[in-house]
C-alpha cells in the first residue's frame, strides 16, 4: 500500500519522497491503527491524512475548526484534481442534505466538517448512512481543556465515533502538546491503543529572535524592518485590538500598508482583510491572536510577536505561520517587561478557575524565561514539548552565532541576591527591582525599604528594564526561583547561594542589537515574472497565489528553467493535474524568458557585489540582477519612471521605492523625479521645524499633494543636514 501511496503523492502532488516521519504515519493508518501525530506547523500533517483518504473506500470525514481553514483545504484539493468538500454553517440545511447525498453517491472522498456540527443530533444521523473509514480530527489539542485552544464543541467527537455503528480508523493531528496535553487528547478522544508519532517539534528553515525593546522602539523596529521587506507577507501580532488599531494606523501613517484583524471588528471587514491577505492583495497584516488557525499561506517570510504571548504552545504555532512552504523565514519576539503585567492581567481576566488560572500562571513563567533566556532559542522550545536530546546550539537563532555577545554580569547578580536577602526572600520581582532601582512606589515607602543598604544600588548602571531583565535572566538561569500563586515572591536557590559564597564568576549572553538589512531572498527578474503569471491565473480561477504553486515551487523553476513536460513533472510540487491545467503557461513564459536572454550575455554581480565595469546588455542584466538594480539601470539610461513601470509590469511607487532603496545603497539618481522642484524647500523647512525622526509630524504639516515618498526622498537626499540627531 505504501508503493500506491507514493504514487498517490507524486501524481497529484508532484514530489517524488515524503517528508521526515510522513511515510510511517501513513503505513499506520492504513494499517487500520488508531494514529496520534504530533508535527510542527508546516511540516505537512495535512498531507497525513489526504493521501490514505485516497487509498481508502469510502469517505474520509475531516473534523476542522474554523470555516476559512476547510474552505482553504478544499481549494487547495481542487487545485489538485481531488474532490473535496465542506460541510458548515455557511450552507442552508438544504445544502447540507445536498452535499451529503453527493458524498453516498461517491463524488468526494474527503468532508470536512466543524466539531459543532456533530452535536446535532440529525446531523448524526444522516453521517450514519455514509462510508466513512476514517475520521481525520485536525487540531487535536483542541479537545484538551489544559491546551491553549480548548474549543468545548471538540468534547462531541468522543461520544461521535462511540454512535458509529462501524467504528473507522481514527487519526488525531496537533501541532503543539505537552506530555500532559498528549494523555489528555488520547482520553478525551477515546483512541483505541493508539500509535503515537511525535516527528520532532524543529522547524529549521524558521529563524528565531527575541529583542528586549520598550513601547516606542518597538514601533522603531517594525517600521524600518518591514521597510526593508516592502514586497514581503508578514504577520505581526499584537495582544490587544487597542494596540492592533493603534500599530496599523502607525505604518499606514508612515507610508506602508498594513491590514488589521480583531474580534473586535465587523465580521465583514475581517473577512475582507483576511481575503485580501491570503491572495497577495495585502502583504502585511496586524493582527491578534484570532487571526488564527485559518491562516494556511505558504508564503510568509516573516511573523513579529509585539508583545510576549501567554504561553509557549501559542507562540510557537503562530511563529509557525512562517515558512510553510519550507523557504527561510523570519520569527522575532519583541519582548518588554510590561508584556508580563499584561499577561498576568489577561489571564486574571479570563480564567476564573482557580487551579486553571494556577496552571495558565505556569505556562506564562515558562515563556518569559524563553523570553529572558541567554540560552539557544530553538533549543529551549524543542526541550519545552519534551525533545529532551536537542542540540544545546543551533547556531542560528539570536542567542547562539554572530548575533550574540557576552556579559559579565557577576557585580549585578550579587547586588541583586544580596538585595533579596536584605527583603528576607518575602517578596516578588516587582518589589526587588523598585529597591534597586531606587523607585519610591507606595510598597517601598509603606515598608521604608529605602534605608536597605542595597537602595538605589543599581540605578546608575542599568535602567529599570534592564534591571527587571537581570532578574528574569537569574530565575531562568536557577539562582532564584518564583514561588506559585498569583503573588509569587522570589526565594534563592542553592546555586543562588553558593554565587554569594564561593564569588561564582557570572556571564550573560545576549543578543547583538545588529542593524536590520534588506531581504533580497528571491528578487531575481524570472521569479518576478512567475510570480506575476501566477498572479493573473490566480485570479482568474479565484484561488489564493500560493495555491496554484508555492514560492518554492516558483523558485525551483527558475532555478531549472524547465522547457519541456517531462522537466517541469520533474519539478518538486508541480503534479499532473496541476500541470495540465497551468504548465503550458508557465513554459510559455520560461521559454520567453530563456529566448530572450542568451546564456552567454547572462549578468552576475562581481566578487564585490558591483556590477562589471564593462554595461550589461538590457536583457542580460535582467537575468541575475535584483529587480531595483535593473530599475535603477534603465533610469540611468535615461527611461522616465512611468516608462520603466509600463516595460516591467510594476507599479509606479514600486519604481520609486527601487529609485529610493538605490540612492539609499550609494547609487546616484536624479532626485527631480522623485521631489518635484517647488515642494523641496517647503519640506525642508518643515523636517527643520519638527525633526527628522517620524514621517507623520512632517505630513501633518505640508498640503494634502505632498506624500510621504516625497518625504522620505528629501531626508534621503539631505541626510547629511541631520546626521548628529539620527545617529
Amino acid at each position: 500500500m505504501l508503493e500506491q501511496a507514493k504514487l498517490t503523492l507524486k501524481k497529484y502532488y508532484g514530489y517524488d519522497s515524503f517528508r521526515p516521519g510522513q511515510e510511517s504515519i501513513i503505513a499506520s493508518i492504513l494499517s487500520g491503527k488508531d494514529t496520534f501525530v504530533i508535527m510542527p506547523t508546516g511540516a505537512g500533517k495535512s498531507l497525513c491524512f489526504q493521501i490514505p483518504a485516497l487509498q481508502l473506500p469510502g469517505i474520509t470525514l475531516v473534523i476542522s475548526p474554523l470555516i476559512s481553514l476547510m474552505k482553504d483545504q478544499v481549494d487547495a484539493l481542487g487545485t489538485l484534481g481531488i474532490a473535496a468538500a465542506y460541510i458548515n454553517s455557511s450552507l442552508s440545511y438544504s445544502e447540507v442534505r445536498k452535499r451529503v447525498a453527493e458524498t453516498r453517491a461517491g463524488r468526494y472522498k474527503l468532508l470536512y466538517v466543524a466539531p459543532e456540527r456533530l452535536q446535532l443530533e440529525s446531523f448524526r444521523q444522516l453521517l450514519t448512512t455514509l462510508p466513512v473509514s476514517m475520521v481525520a480530527i485536525d487540531e487535536a489539542h483542541c479537545v484538551s481543556q489544559w491546551g491553549h485552544d480548548f474549543r468545548p464543541a471538540y468534547l462531541a467527537i468522543g461520544p461521535f465515533l462511540q454512535e458509529l455503528g462501524q467504528r473507522p480508523v481514527v487519526a488525531a493531528f496537533t501541532a503543539t502538546a505537552t506530555p500532559e496535553i498528549k494523555q489528555d487528547i488520547v482520553r478525551q478522544l477515546g483512541l483505541a491503543d493508539p500509535r503515537i508519532f511525535v516527528t520532532g517539534f524543529n522547524r529549521e528553515n524558521l529563524h528565531l529572535a527575541v529583542r528586549t525593546l520598550r513601547g516606542k522602539e518597538k514601533r522603531q523596529f517594525i517600521l524600518e524592518y518591514v521597510t526593508a521587506r516592502a514586497e514581503q507577507a508578514g504577520i505581526i501580532y499584537t495582544a490587544t485590538r487597542k494596540e492592533t488599531e493603534e500599530l496599523c494606523n502607525f505604518l499606514n501613517e508612515n507610508g506602508l500598508t498594513a491590514g488589521k484583524y480583531h474580534a473586535g471588528m465587523a465580521d465583514a471587514e475581517r473577512k475582507r482583510n483576511q481575503e485580501n491577505f491570503i491572495y497577495d492583495n495585502l502583504r502585511l497584516m496586524v493582527a491578534t491572536n484570532a487571526f488564527g488557525m485559518g491562516i494556511d499561506k505558504s508564503n510568509v517570510r516573516f511573523v513579529i510577536h509585539y508583545n510576549m504571548p501567554k504561553n509557549i504552545e501559542a507562540y510557537y504555532q503562530e511563529a509557525g505561520r512562517a515558512g510553510r512552504d519550507g523557504e527561510p523565514a523570519e520569527c522575532i519576539l519583541l519582548f518588554g517587561a510590561q508584556d508580563i503585567v499584561l499577561q498576568k492581567f489577561l489571564i486574571e481576566q479570563s480564567v476564573p478557575h482557580p487551579e486553571r488560572r494556577k496552571y495558565e500562571m505556569a505556562k506564562l513563567q515558562s515563556m518569559v524565561e524563553y523570553c529572558q533566556t541567554s540560552r539557544c532559542l530553538r533549543h529551549f522550545i524543542l526541550n519545552y514539548f519534551g525533545e529532551s536530546d536537542a542540540p544545546e546550539e543551533c547556531g542560528t537563532c539570536s542567542n547562539c552565532g554572530n548575533e550574540r555577545e557576552v556579559q559579565d554580569v557577576t557585580a549585578a547578580a550579587h547586588t541583586i541576591l544580596s538585595c533579596l536577602i536584605d527583603l528576607r526572600e518575602r517578596f516578588g520581582v516587582r518589589t526587588l527591582v523598585e529597591v534597586l532601582s531606587g523607585s519610591r512606589g507606595k510598597k517601598v515607602r509603606d515598608n521604608h525599604f529605602e534605608r536597605l543598604p542595597r537602595f538605589g544600588a543599581l540605578a546608575q548602571q542599568y535602567p529599570q528594564s534592564e534591571i527587571q531583565g537581570l532578574v528574569g535572566w537569574l530565575v531562568t538561569e536557577g539562582y532564584l526561583r518564583q514561588s506559585d500563586g498569583q503573588y509569587p515572591v522570589l526565594k534563592l536557590t542553592d546555586s543562588g547561594r553558593k554565587v554569594l559564597e564561593e564569588q561564582v564568576r557570572l556571564e550573560r549572553i545576549v543578543p547583538k542589537q545588529v542593524p536590520l538589512q534588506a531581504n533580497s531572498v528571491g528578487d531575481d527578474s524570472l521569479f518576478q515574472i512567475l510570480r506575476r503569471l501566477r498572479r493573473t491565473i490566480a485570479e482568474r480561477e479565484n484561488l489564493p497565489p500560493y495555491l496554484i504553486f508555492s514560492d518554492s515551487t516558483l523558485r525551483e523553476l527558475c532555478q531549472r528553467r524547465p522547457n519541456t513536460r517531462s522537466k517541469m513533472l520533474a519539478v518538486k510540487g508541480v503534479g499532473e493535474f496541476k500541470f495540465n491545467k497551468y504548465g503550458a503557461e508557465f513554459l510559455e513564459a520560461i521559454r520567453a524568458y530563456l529566448n530572450e536572454i542568451p546564456p552567454e550575455a547572462e549578468w552576475t554581480p562581481n566578487r564585490g557585489g558591483a556590477a562589471e565595469t564593462a554595461a550589461p546588455p538590457p536583457a542580460a542584466r535582467a537575468a541575475g540582477a535584483p529587480s531595483h538594480l535593473i530599475t535603477f539601470e534603465m533610469h540611468r539610461q535615461g527611461d522616465a519612471m512611468d516608462k520603466i513601470a509600463q516595460v516591467r509590469n510594476l507599479k509606479l511607487l514600486t519604481v520609486q521605492e527601487h529609485l529610493l532603496r538605490c540612492a539609499g545603497e550609494g547609487m546616484t539618481i536624479d532626485w527631480s523625479c522623485l521631489i518635484p522642484e517647488e515642494y523641496e524647500a517647503l519640506i525642508l523647512s518643515k523636517i527643520d521645524e519638527v525633526g527628522p525622526r517620524y514621517l507623520r509630524p512632517i505630513k501633518e504639516r505640508l498640503p494634502e499633494e505632498i506624500d510621504y515618498l516625497m518625504i522620505k526622498a528629501v531626508l534621503l537626499k539631505h541626510k547629511a543636514r541631520w546626521e548628529s540627531e539620527l545617529s
